[in-house]
């Protein structure tokens, strides 16, 4: 696993950890980390074995004491064309999450060998943005691995109120992007689910709520803030904010999920329960209308102050469960517990037996020929370091 990002980015790398720890049973995993805060937080988490390697030449070095043969990557870090460089092996984007944001059909993903995609959905979403993409040779359909790792203690007691997971992402850095909805609904949905006595609130903000705007980062803050207070008044709400590395409970124990268009929504999806999607406030923010979201359950700002009757709308809505199951096998194909996991796994041994395949039929380096890059450009490739 190739990570050149900080620790602010470790969410990305965080939710591999157990399906690359399951992996890791047949084929050994080791994370390449380029940045001292990733590496840093990498380790202290103690999932997966951890190669500091912060310049060209210690990746270099360590490619050449180490049999690498499949390089997988979580993000489009413009580090990740340093790693590029080196061939012999297989250069594989697995994504940190599904969903319909534009990232997810970006005109990088030619620059991969293969990607692994979740399913369907995936599918339709590159074959109609990406040209002359060859999807039949350069994707792989695994699904949500993920999935069959949703597991947790959940931390309050199961007493009988409606546990609702607001799960909001950060503003954005564009217009197109500005998906996050702390400001625009937040503060209204939570407010009215707190007055009910009948409602738990989980509340996982994205780490990066407030990096971009300031008045977005206090509004998260007053959340977090009202409940405290209620948890105050009421030691029985147990209340969650919820800021912890770990993912997995809170999708697969909530009764109903408000969501941003992020690969939250996606996650969600994959464990097949009720979900609300927020519309954005800002008619610039670019949205997908071929998939989910052309049928998914929305909350508009306005009706934010709502949410208790549009949870309940939800949830009694038996046609809205048969719709949200139509989605689940369009986007992630069969979720039964261990079916992600196994075609996750069937899709490395492909490449690995692949890889065997290339190297026998190629012919090996001559003599004091290194299979990485030659040293005499070594110093100028530093620079971009």
């Amino acid at each position: 696993m190739y990570f050149a990002d900080g620790a602010v980015n470790m969410y990305q790398m965080r939710q591999w950890y157990r399906p690359l720890q399951e992996l890791a049973r047949t084929w050994p995993v080791v994370v390449l980390s380029r940045a001292v805060t990733g590496a840093r937080a990498i380790m202290e988490d103690d999932a997966l074995p951890v190669a500091f390697v912060p310049t060209v030449r210690d990746l270099e070095q360590f490619l050449i004491e180490e049999d690498i043969r499949i390089v997988f990557y979580v993000n489009q870090n413009t580090r990740n064309f340093q790693m590029f460089r080196y061939g012999r092996r297989w250069h594989v984007f697995i994504n940190h999450g599904e969903s319909d944001k534009m990232y997810m059909t970006t005109n990088q993903y030619k620059a991969y060998d293969v990607a692994f995609i979740a399913g369907d959905a995936a599918r339709d979403r590159l074959s109609r943005v990406l040209w002359d993409y060859d999807l039949e040779r350069r994707t792989r359909q695994i699904g949500r691995p993920q999935a069959d790792h949703y597991a947790g203690s959940v931390p309050y007691p199961i007493d009988g109120r409606t546990v609702v997971l607001y799960a909001p992402t950060w503003e954005g850095d564009r217009p197109s992007a500005h998906y996050g909805s702390i400001r625009t609904h937040g503060e209204a949905l939570v407010t009215a689910l707190l007055a009910t006595g009948r409602h738990r609130v989980v509340y996982r903000p994205h780490p990066r709520s407030g990096v971009v705007d300031p008045e977005y980062g206090a509004a998260n803050r007053r959340i977090i803030a009202a409940l405290a207070e209620a948890n105050a008044a009421d030691p029985s709400a147990h209340h969650v904010f919820d800021d912890k590395p770990e993912l997995g409970w809170q999708l697969a124990a909530t009764d109903i999920a408000i969501a941003d268009i992020s690969a939250m929504v996606y996650d969600r999806l994959a464990a097949g329960k009720p979900l609300l999607i927020t519309r954005p406030a800002d008619p610039a923010a670019a949205i997908d209308a071929h998939g989910y979201l052309s049928a998914c359950e929305w909350l508009d700002a306005g009706r934010a102050s709502e949410v208790v009757a549009e949870t309940e709308r939800v949830l009694g809505d038996p046609e809205a469960v048969s719709r949200l199951e139509h989605w689940v096998r369009h986007y992630f194909g069969d979720t039964t517990p261990g079916a992600a996991s196994a075609r996750f796994h069937a899709a490395v041994a492909d490449l690995m037996a692949s890889w065997e395949d290339w190297h026998l039929r190629s012919a090996e380096p001559e003599d004091g020929e290194e299979d990485v890059q030659d040293s005499s450009d070594r110093e100028g490739e530093e620079e971009l370091d």
